[in-house]
C-alpha cells in the first residue's frame, strides 16, 4: 500500500499496515530460514489458514466479509427468493428435463417481474431496503437478479462452491456477489436482513433453506415476515402441511406461517400490507 492509496486513518496509524510488512517479507533475502513455512506470515500462509484446526477462524471470515461489505454498500434490509436452479426461462421451456419443468417456467417469468417491483421499491429508499437477495445462480435466482438489473438497481448473489455449480449469473451487482463455502454462514446471510422470504418450486436446496426458514420464525430466533410460496399446485404435492398439523407435530397456528401465491402482484400486495396488520 502507498501513501496515495491509504486513507486518512491508515496515515496517522502509528503501526506499519499488513500489506507493508506483507510486501517487506517477500523482499528478504532467500535462505533456508525465509524458506520454511514456519516464518510465513500467518495471515498471508495459505497452508496455516486451511489448516483443520482454524476452521473457526474461516467461520467468522466468511460471516464478516459479506457482514462488511453490504454494511459499506448501505444494504438494511432484503427480500430473499429462494427457488430452483433447473427452472428454465420460458423461451427455454422446450428444452427442459421434463414436461412439468416446462411448465414451471412460468415462475421464472413471475420471479423476474416480482423483482423487478421490489426492486422499485428498493430505488425509492436509495437501495437501502428491499435489496433482492438470491442464490447467484441459474433458474428462479437467475430471474430474480435479472428483473432488479432491468430496473437499474442492485441485488445481492449469495453462491456457494459445489462440484457440479456454475458461475455466477450474469445479472447479479458485482460488488455484492459472494461465494460460500460454508452452507450454515450462508443461510445465515440469507435471513440477517431478511424483510420478506419467497419460495419458488425447487429441489433439496430449496426446501433446505424453506424449513431453515419456517423453524426459525417457528421457534421465535427470527422475527415473523411474510413467508410467501409461489405455486399452491407444486407446494401441495409436494408437502401435506395439513397432515403434519392433523398429526400434531405441528401446530394449526403454525399453517399460518405460509401463505400461497400465484403472482408477483399478488406477493408484493402482501409485502406492502404487512406493516398495516
Amino acid at each position: 500500500m502507498n501513501d496515495a492509496t491509504k486513507t486518512p486513518e491508515d496515515r496517522a496509524h502509528p503501526l506499519p499496515h499488513s500489506d507493508e510488512d506483507a510486501d517487506r517479507a517477500r523482499q528478504i533475502p532467500d535462505t533456508p530460514q525465509t524458506r520454511s513455512p514456519s516464518y510465513r506470515l500467518a495471515f498471508a500462509d495459505r497452508d496455516f489458514l486451511l489448516r483443520e484446526e482454524l476452521r473457526p477462524v474461516r467461520l467468522q471470515l466468511e460471516l464478516l466479509k459479506p457482514q462488511m461489505l453490504l454494511d459499506e454498500a448501505g444494504v438494511e434490509s432484503t427480500v430473499v427468493m429462494f427457488g430452483g436452479a433447473r427452472i428454465p426461462a420460458p423461451q427455454d421451456a422446450a428444452g427442459a428435463r421434463t414436461p412439468f419443468l416446462a411448465k414451471l417456467s412460468a415462475h421464472y417469468e413471475e420471479a423476474r417481474l416480482f423483482a423487478r417491483a421490489m426492486t422499485l421499491r428498493s430505488l425509492e429508499t436509495g437501495g437501502r431496503d428491499f435489496v433482492i437477495a438470491t442464490g447467484g445462480g441459474p433458474g428462479v435466482m437467475e430471474a430474480g437478479n435479472l428483473g432488479a438489473h432491468e430496473v437499474g438497481g442492485k441485488s445481492i448473489g449469495l453462491g456457494i462452491v459445489l462440484p457440479h455449480e456454475q458461475a455466477p449469473n450474469i445479472y447479479v451487482t458485482p460488488e455484492l456477489c459472494f461465494n460460500f463455502h460454508y452452507f450454515a454462514i450462508r443461510k445465515m446471510h440469507f435471513l440477517m436482513r431478511a424483510r420478506a422470504i419467497t419460495v419458488f418450486p425447487g429441489g433439496f436446496g430449496t426446501l433446505d433453506e424453506l424449513f431453515e426458514a419456517l423453524t426459525l420464525i417457528q421457534t421465535g430466533r427470527m422475527a415473523r415476515v411474510p413467508l410467501l410460496l409461489f405455486g399452491a399446485e407444486f407446494w401441495e404435492g409436494v408437502i401435506n402441511w395439513k397432515a403434519l398439523a392433523e398429526a400434531g407435530t405441528i401446530s394449526e397456528e403454525d399453517l399460518e406461517l405460509i401463505r400461497y401465491v400465484e403472482t408477483a402482484e399478488e406477493a408484493v400486495g402482501i409485502i406492502d400490507g404487512w406493516g398495516k396488520r
